[in-house]
């Protein structure tokens, strides 16, 4: 695969000791998971940035720098952590997109772990007998929603280009934290509580592990995996094999195939087959800066683009976080770039998406004059882009889970990678200790409308279509200055959108910028967050017409920055139990 370096404002569309401090004793390991800020005053010393939505998960990080690891190395050691402590989230179970910025070279390179279809899928897999697309809650549960799990392929992947470190010493953290234990968190009990009437009538696996005397556990239990320390011990010595292959692979075969909940046929041949993908990184200018994300099959990149497009001739940094005008600017863009997300995006490997059309100055500056700062539009219609082929619009649906994380190292080697399995324990079929994903529920359950086909429809091999949108911003020196990733399924783009505004517009810390409240959307009109800061904006976006209510939206992000003296700070959502250091 040929390298891509980022010209300014390019389009590029073609041996872990037991003893250390993250997972000896027991007591250490239930400390940092309630009290983040003593395991910061205790690990200024590292060098690097981490930052993740779990302190073991940072912890790990930590050390693996302080081994001479690079940031790739850490962010997969961080990323088999996050399997066993953040299991509703993320895992070996499920994929990624990844970017890695080299920090001598300036080359910025993206790695697409997106799930795929098993060949068995076709387009009417969520459709009923009678044609109809079933219920997202009967689609989601079991094997039918199961693509084909890609971390481990992304980890070797990342680890022969970038990693410096032996590759069974990535493991010895998430082995240890899974043999040994670790605290239940608050939002890992809220997950499994949300998850108890569904594990009450199917799932027994996943009861047998994180439920104790017949109910979930609650938070500040210990929780042991000794079936997932095991797998991992065996992935440690054989490499991605002992997934993709024998055991490992019959067991997934096994799982989707006998699952109680819409057994399906993924089969070891699928699994062997998987590909994690280079692909070329998308970048396009705000102001003075330029913003790299990634490509289909996100849609990442696209949709921050097209609302940072929109907005830019509006003076954002004069009106300010505290006007509802800025909101209500911000809130019409969101609409109008979802409602050609939900048109054209797709897996560019199936389908013709008009990368350079979507994000094509001109084509923007069209949208940008639908825009009124005075009233609201009440309609929100896809445009036509330059390039674009027939297509129809359909909504999707995408499940708040996801977890995102940064590593800096020394060298100024830069990560920034979104994991997930999808909706909260993905499918809830539980593989070695691990959850398998329900990817294949983000793609569009019609394949065609109104004579035309979707986008986002089902087909074998093809990748659904994701809001993981893992950023890295540069200034005009070419200097990377920003890195921020979020989770909360189709809220990602707008959590990360909200931040990009927020820091470089209103000069906010990444921290702040994070913390900042988010408006979002959904049928009616506008959401925005409740109990936030820009909740007071509520009566001002109605006097411009919009219709607005208010909502706990699910949202979690982490960030670093690049300060006045060159060094980096990381940065956790306030919302969230996440940890950065130094921060």
């Amino acid at each position: 695969m040929t390298r891509h370096r980022i010209a300014p404002f390019a389009l590029f569309a073609a041996p872990f000791l037991m003893a250390s401090a993250a997972h000896i004793p027991l007591a250490h390991a239930q400390s940092a998971a309630t009290a983040p800020a003593t395991a910061a005053e205790t690990s200024q010393h590292f060098a690097g940035t981490i930052s993740s939505a779990h302190p073991l998960a940072t912890q790990a990080g930590q050390e693996i720098l302080a081994k001479g690891g690079s940031a790739a190395d850490a962010a997969m050691a961080m990323m088999l952590v996050l399997t066993v402590v953040e299991p509703q989230s993320s895992g070996i179970g499920g994929g990624s997109f990844l970017l890695h910025h080299d920090g001598k070279t300036g080359l910025l390179e993206t790695i697409d772990g997106r799930e795929t279809a098993p060949a068995s899928a076709s387009p009417s897999l969520f459709l009923t007998p009678d044609g109809q697309p079933m219920p997202f809650g009967e689609a989601v549960p079991g094997g039918k929603s199961v693509g084909v799990p890609a971390n481990i392929a992304v980890m070797k992947r990342v680890h022969d280009k970038w990693g410096k470190l032996p590759w069974a010493d990535l493991f010895l953290p998430a082995i240890a934290i899974a043999r040994d234990g670790f605290p239940v968190s608050r939002t890992l009990a809220a997950a499994l509580k949300r998850a108890e009437p569904l594990w009450r009538e199917s799932f027994p696996e996943a009861r047998a592990l994180y439920w104790v005397n017949d109910a979930p556990a609650s938070e500040g239990t210990i929780i042991r995996n000794p079936a997932l320390a095991d797998f991992m011990q065996k992935m440690a010595a054989q490499g991605p094999d002992a997934f993709y292959k024998g055991q490992g692979a019959a067991a997934i075969e096994q799982s989707v195939g006998q699952s109680s909940r819409n057994p399906t046929q993924l089969t070891a041949q699928d699994l062997a087959a998987y590909q994690a993908k280079e692909r070329p990184p998308i970048c396009s200018p705000y102001r003075e800066y330029r913003i790299c994300s990634m490509g289909p099959p996100s849609s990442g990149a696209i949709a921050i683009a097209q609302i940072l497009g929109m907005i830019e001739r509006f003076d954002m940094k004069k009106l300010g976080k505290d006007n509802p005008v800025s909101w209500h600017l911000i809130g019409e863009a969101m609409q109008l770039a979802y409602a050609d997300r939900g048109k054209y995006l797709g897996d560019r490997d199936f389908v013709t998406v008009p990368i350079a059309g979507l994000i094509d100055p001109a084509y923007l500056r069209h949208r940008s004059a639908l825009i009124s700062p005075t009233k609201t539009r009440k309609s929100y219609e896809p445009g036509t882009p330059p390039g674009a082929e027939p297509r129809t619009a359909t909504p999707a649906r995408e499940t708040p889970g996801t977890t995102h994380f940064v590593a800096i190292d020394g060298d100024g080697d830069i990560v920034s990678m979104t994991s997930t399995v999808e909706g909260p324990f993905g499918s809830q079929l539980l593989v070695n200790g691990y959850f398998l994903n329900n990817e294949l529920t983000d793609f569009d359950f019609v394949p065609e409308k109104n004579g035309a086909p979707v986008a986002n429809r089902v087909e074998p091999g093809k990748r659904p279509r994701s809001s993981m949108s893992p950023t890295i911003v540069y200034d005009a020196q070419n200097k990377p200055v920003f890195v921020v990733g979020a989770a909360g399924g189709a809220t990602i783009i707008m959590q990360i959108t909200k931040a990009l505004i927020a820091h470089l517009d209103w000069g906010l810390s990444a921290k702040d910028s994070l913390g900042t409240g988010l408006v979002f959307f959904n049928k009616d009109g506008l959401v925005i967050e409740k109990d936030s800061n820009i909740t007071a904006m509520q009566a001002g976006l109605e006097k411009l017409g919009h219709k607005v209510s208010t909502s706990t939206l699910p949202l979690k992000a982490n960030a670093a920055e690049r300060l006045t003296d060159g060094t980096w700070r990381g940065a956790a959502d306030p919302r969230s139990i996440g940890l950065a250091l130094p921060n």
